[in-house]
């Protein structure tokens, strides 16, 4: 199966099952057949408006039936797809648009102005201009063209007027029928299908080229490692972002391949996801830590609109057991931690499904995968179980390298090992443990400290809703521990208690040297705490300081 290109799996998909439900979206319901047709469309029309394979194509855009169907287009036509988020500033877009030299991008209208704003500077020739109203059933759009004040307001919320300006094609333009057919375009797996900007957890981020082998590798992955998945049958929730890899392969791939439905959430909305769960009743969650817990603490989630999930796919950060309780409390028994990164496909690891699953820990490579832990110093030496090192990892899924950075791909890559950055350990068994990212280690007097083992003793103090422990330069000992905190609003607390807290549990160079309040932490778009933009805030507040001599 890897040998195909990823328009393939939706035209096998189509043939199997061509009137089974692909995709559902507030009440609309999208067909097989009808995907595939519709991406067949959209093929054409790139081809219209002169997009040649190997072109780049942005896709600007949230969870909606146009995201899926453009990019299946974009493949078809043997363009590359580059998936952005819709909600970036106007200097992360234009980064990223300039970096990958897109000549056209998908743009929702709500989304128009900041690419606008930008375009004199960028080589964009055309704009495809979308609405989230386009795809809503025939009941909710007469319902939002009612003269009703609160209908109005809807309306508002959902589009935005677009200016008739040269080169803004709307994407209903490139839905009309065409007598060029591009179904029967073959597409080389070896080529590449998208580029991903990673979350730039260290400087800018860069476009991580994955090729139609990698994401159709990692599918079948996936599936060969879910051996209870059945065709056509599966329903997955797609709350996660589609234009992230986690989301892409296991909200849309994935399921594709195996001709099951998706609902698609355009964003996260906790009310929206538990009536999502009543109405569709998925038996795949994919999803992460922060996800779950807000899911379980709605008022109006029940038991029951839990028990038709199959299985709970955990990832992109730490999954910890008061989450896996709580999810296990209302049949959620079927859950797996796993790993992975954009590089790879994003998935490397994951734990059985069942009785067998160990989610301190994030499991063991997938098949066709592997992992080793390398001396961080000296990666040519592998370390043995229990040895903490730098994870290295080989696999069919792992990347062809990083878009207009060969350096750094070459730093990164090596006779197809990809360097994680990751600090793990692996057991005899072949569980892997991840310990932190290698940019986020401290090192105190040659000691290294692992920001996460200090914040899962911090989070134990009932004055702790939640925190984050990041590294700061010391004269004496190189670099000294801060503890980031978001107080309990019923339980402040104060340094000195903490201190005593953490000297309980952690060697006296482990212990933070300074308790910092914090209202919030920053996150990215799946709820990972961005360490860096707490050190930069910690380096820019430091400044001032600096400069006054205090």
């Amino acid at each position: 199966m890897p040998g195909v290109s990823v328009p393939r799996l939706l035209d096998e998909a189509a043939q199997r099952h061509p009137r089974r439900p692909a995709l559902h979206f507030f009440g609309r319901t999208i067909g097989y057949r009808a995907l595939r047709e519709a991406a067949d469309r959209f093929a054409a029309g790139l081809h219209r408006l002169g997009v040649q394979p190997g072109d780049r194509v942005a896709l600007i855009l949230p969870n909606c039936p146009q995201q899926v169907i453009a990019f299946f287009g974009v493949l078809r036509r043997g363009a590359i797809a580059v998936p952005h988020n819709p909600l970036s500033t106007e200097e992360e877009l234009r980064h990223q648009l300039a970096d990958c030299g897109a000549r056209v991008a998908v743009v929702l209208d709500r989304s128009y102005p900041a690419v606008r704003a930008m375009r004199g500077s960028l080589p964009l020739e055309h704009l495809i201009v979308t609405s989230l109203v386009d795809h809503l059933p025939w009941s909710r759009r007469l319902a939002l063209r009612l003269p009703l004040v609160q209908a109005q307001r809807r309306r508002a919320l959902l589009t935005a007027p677009v200016p008739d300006d040269p080169g803004v094609v709307p994407f209903a333009e490139l839905q009309r029928p065409s007598r060029r057919r591009q179904g029967g375009h073959r597409v080389d797996p070896s080529r590449l299908a998208a580029i991903c900007y990673t979350g730039g957890t260290e400087g800018r981020p860069m476009g991580v080229m994955l090729t139609h082998r990698n994401l159709v590798a990692n599918a079948c992955q996936q599936h060969a490692w879910d051996t209870g998945v059945r065709d056509g049958a599966e329903v997955t929730l797609g709350v996660l972002p589609l234009f992230h890899s986690f989301g892409l392969t296991s909200s849309m791939i994935a399921p594709v391949m195996k001709a099951g439905a998706v609902v698609l959430l355009p964003r996260f909305d906790r009310d929206q996801l538990v009536k999502a769960l009543r109405r569709y009743r998925p038996t795949v969650f994919p999803g992460v830590p922060t996800l779950y817990d807000q899911v379980l603490d709605s008022p109006r989630l029940r038991p029951s609109d839990l028990r038709g999930v199959r299985v709970f796919i955990s990832g992109a950060s730490g999954l910890g057991e008061r989450t896996a309780g709580r999810l296990g409390a209302l049949g959620g028994h079927r859950l797996i931690q796993c790993y992975g990164l954009t590089e790879a496909s994003p998935a490397v690891t994951a734990n059985p499904i069942g009785p067998g699953a160990r989610n301190a820990t994030v499991g063991v490579p997938l098949p066709g995968t592997e992992v080793v832990v390398v001396d961080q110093e000296r990666p040519t030496r592998v370390l043995g179980p229990g040895e903490p090192g730098e994870l290295v990892v080989r696999g069919p899924q792992v990347f062809a390298g990083y878009w207009n950075a060969p350096l750094v791909t070459a730093q990164t890559l090596s006779k197809g090992w990809l360097r994680t950055g990751d600090v793990g350990v692996m057991d005899r068994d072949g569980f892997v443990t991840v310990l932190e990212r290698r940019s986020d280690l401290i090192k105190v007097s040659g000691f290294s400290v692992f920001p996460s083992e200090v914040e899962e003793v911090l989070r134990r103090h009932p004055a702790v809703l939640d925190c984050a422990v990041t590294g700061e330069p010391d004269e004496r000992r190189g670099e000294r521990v801060v503890a980031h905190v978001v107080e309990h609003p019923a339980y402040p607390f104060s340094a000195d208690e903490l201190r005593r807290h953490c000297e309980k549990y952690l060697t006296r160079y482990k212990v933070p040297a300074e308790y910092r309040p914090r209202p919030d932490l920053p996150r990215d778009l799946l709820g990972k705490v961005v360490r860096r933009r707490i050190r930069e805030d910690a380096a820019a507040a430091a400044a001032p300081r600096a400069r006054s001599g205090l």
